[in-house]
């Protein structure tokens, strides 16, 4: 058994989302938001670094120690994956091991907003899921091609950085490609997703230009796309998309992405307030009249009307679902008002 394993059982045991353990610091985890150490034993070169080297490929440990930066997934037997992350710091090593639950979550174990069923049916176009790392993004799209899995016979592509979530056989076929493994680059894999009949393609991570303009051009040319980027709002989130591209081909992407957006669901991960857990909460924007005028003009300060517009719909601002969270008492007022944008709303809720 891999030395590192004695830790991974701590996590599992205590209910924790990750594992942090760095050169020079005890050994931590991060359990319902709070990180805690889990021993007293201070880890040094040698110990982390033979713990860190035994479950890694001498390919993949040769690029960490040039590159000081590598991403994988590392399976526990039949118990538990993980994704992980191995980078340098001042003192050395450092790893942080994210725990990818054995059990696909459905929409409903996630009590998502029934509008995310939405994304799910759309046959062409953009979708992206957005929020800070750690907001459970990867969840929320596993969920959403589950749902896809279990009800269409569709050919879905992902492309990730690494494989989180292994989708059974259900109704469609899915193949998962992991950059650094299968792919060079996510734009490798998705210039060549063009000559494989795709339905669906996800992408891991948005995360360079060219990325977003072969997702653009695949859900422009009728495949439907989802993406992630680390934005939190459907504002930043355009914003963020045009940004990226030099000033000369900024009119042209807000002209694809005008044409092209479905939907934008920005997410957040907050504890629960009885400390027990964490809740995920949802700004959701979906296509509707006017939107893509919006876009192409660049009318963002406009969006948040919009989303106020289609309340029927399904889709809400962020304060709206943090303030509908702290109501129904999923989360406390403190931490609602420390995610919120108008602060004056959740003023009340803090103590002097």
């Amino acid at each position: 058994m891999p030395l590192i394993d004695k830790f991974f059982d701590i996590l599992i045991e205590k209910g924790g989302s990750d594992l942090h353990l760095a050169q020079g610091q005890p050994p931590k985890i991060r359990c319902h938001g709070e990180i805690v150490p889990i021993a007293k034993e201070i880890l040094t070169q040698d110990s982390l670094g033979a713990m860190m080297e035994e479950i890694t490929e001498p390919k993949r440990w040769n690029l960490y120690l040039d590159k000081g930066d590598i991403d994988f997934a590392y399976a526990l037997g039949e118990r538990a994956r993980f994704r992980a992350n191995f980078y340098m710091q001042g003192d050395g090593f450092g790893c942080i091991f994210r725990i990818i639950p054995s059990k696909i979550l459905s929409l409903e174990d996630l009590k998502s907003p029934d509008v995310l069923r939405r994304f799910a049916h759309f046959r062409s176009g953009l979708v992206l899921v957005t929020g800070p790392t750690g907001s459970g993004k990867s969840t929320t799209l596993a969920a959403i091609i589950d749902y896809i899995n279990s009800n269409y016979a569709k050919h879905i592509l992902t492309i990730e950085e690494p494989i989180e979530f292994v989708h059974p056989i259900k109704k469609s076929v899915i193949i998962q490609r992991e950059v650094g493994i299968d792919t060079n680059s996510f734009n490798d894999a998705l210039k060549s997703s063009t000559r494989q009949d795709l339905d669906i393609i996800l992408v891991g991570e948005m995360r360079d230009p060219e990325t977003i303009a072969l997702a653009l051009k695949a859900a422009e040319m009728g495949t439907l796309v989802f993406g992630t980027l680390h934005t939190n709002s459907a504002a930043k989130t355009i914003d963020r998309i045009v940004d990226s591209f030099p000033s000369d081909e900024q009119e042209n992407v807000l002209m694809l992405l005008g044409s092209a957006l479905r939907g934008i669901c920005s997410q957040l991960l907050l504890k629960t307030a009885d400390g027990k857990g964490r809740c995920a909460v949802q700004e959701i924007l979906v296509e509707a009249q006017g939107l893509g005028n919006l876009i192409r003009e660049r009318k963002l300060a406009l969006l948040e009307s919009l989303i106020q517009q289609g309340k029927k719909e399904g889709m809400q601002l962020m304060d709206d679902a943090l303030w509908e969270k702290v109501e129904d008492k999923t989360i406390s007022g403190e931490d609602a008002y420390m995610k919120s944008k108008d602060k004056g709303r959740f003023a009340q809720f803090v103590k002097d």
